[in-house]
C-alpha cells in the first residue's frame, strides 16, 4: 500500500472503524502467549495504532514514542529514590511504552507492511530495553535497598542474563524456521486461557505492574526475585523443546517439495 492511498482511508473512515478494521486484520498470537499481553497489551495498542495511523505517524514514529516512555522509566528508576509515587510513575510509563511497542506493528498492516529497517529498529530497542530495565533494579537495589546480603544483587543481574537470552533464543527461532522450513505448516494447536494464564509470570506486563511495590523496596524485591525464578524456569524448559524444534526443521526440510 502506497502513502497516498493510506491518506485516502484516514479522511474516509472514522476511528473505530480503523480500530474494527485493525482487529479484522490481528496477526495470530503464538500459543505461549501470556494473558496480559494478549488480552490487555494487545487490545491497548490496537486502540493506539489506529489513532497513530489517523494521524499519519509511521511506524517507527510509533517505536520511537515507545522507546521514550520506555527509557524514560527506566532512567527514573536508576536515578531516583524508590517511592510509592516513583513506583507508580514508573509502571505507567513503562506500561505506555509497551502498548506502543505493540503498535507499531499494527501500524504497519495498517499501512499496508512494515519495512526490514523498521523491523531491525523494533527488535534492537526491545533489546536495549530488556538488558537495561533490570540493569537499573539492580542499581537501585545497590544504592538504596537495606538488603541483609549482598548476594540478592546476583538477582537482577541474573534476571539480565535470563531475559537477553530468552530474547535472543526467540528471534533466533524464527530466523531459523525462516530459513530452513519456510513452507513447513504453522502449529494448529489452539491457545486456551488457561495457557495464558499460566504464563502470566513471564508476562512483561506483569513484570511492570511489579514496580508498583517500589514504595515498600522489600515486598518489591521479594516478588522481583519470584518473577526472576519464574522465567528462570520457563526458559530452562523452552530452550529444550526450542532445541527439539530446530532438530525437527531437518526433517522439515527434507520433504519440502
Amino acid at each position: 500500500m502506497t502513502s497516498a492511498p493510506a491518506r485516502t482511508v484516514r479522511s474516509s473512515e472514522t476511528y473505530f472503524e480503523t480500530v474494527r478494521r485493525l482487529s479484522s486484520a490481528q496477526k495470530t498470537a503464538a500459543r505461549g502467549a501470556p494473558a496480559y499481553s494478549i488480552y490487555v497489551n494487545r487490545r491497548v495498542g490496537r486502540y493506539l495504532a489506529a489513532g497513530a495511523y489517523r494521524l499519519g505517524l509511521t511506524p517507527n514514529n510509533v517505536t520511537t514514542i515507545s522507546a521514550v516512555f520506555t527509557f524514560s522509566a527506566i532512567g527514573l528508576l536508576a536515578i531516583v529514590e524508590p517511592s510509592w509515587l516513583l513506583g507508580i510513575v514508573v509502571w505507567l510509563l513503562l506500561a505506555i511504552g509497551y502498548a506502543f511497542d505493540s503498535a507499531d506493528g499494527q501500524v504497519a498492516r495498517l499501512r499496508g507492511g512494515g519495512s526490514p529497517s523498521g523491523e531491525w529498529l523494533d527488535h534492537v530497542i526491545d533489546a536495549i530495553k530488556i538488558s537495561t530495565l533490570h540493569l537499573a533494579v539492580l542499581i537501585t537495589a545497590f544504592t538504596h535497598f537495606a538488603l541483609n546480603d549482598p548476594a540478592w544483587l546476583l538477582v537482577p543481574i541474573g534476571f539480565t542474563a535470563v531475559a537477553a537470552v530468552s530474547f535472543f533464543a526467540m528471534i533466533l527461532n524464527d530466523l531459523l524456521k525462516a530459513k530452513h522450513a519456510p513452507l513447513a505448516p504453522l502449529s494448529t494447536a489452539p491457545r486456551t486461557f488457561l495457557r495464558s494464564l499460566l504464563g502470566v509470570p513471564t508476562d512483561y506486563g506483569v513484570l511492570c505492574l511489579a514496580f508498583v511495590l517500589l514504595g515498600a523496596p522489600i515486598l518489591f524485591f521479594g516478588l522481583y526475585a519470584v518473577l526472576f525464578v519464574a522465567n528462570g524456569l520457563y526458559l530452562v524448559l523452552a530452550l529444550s523443546k526450542w532445541f527439539r524444534d530446530m532438530t525437527a526443521l531437518a526433517g522439515a526440510g527434507a520433504t519440502r517439495p
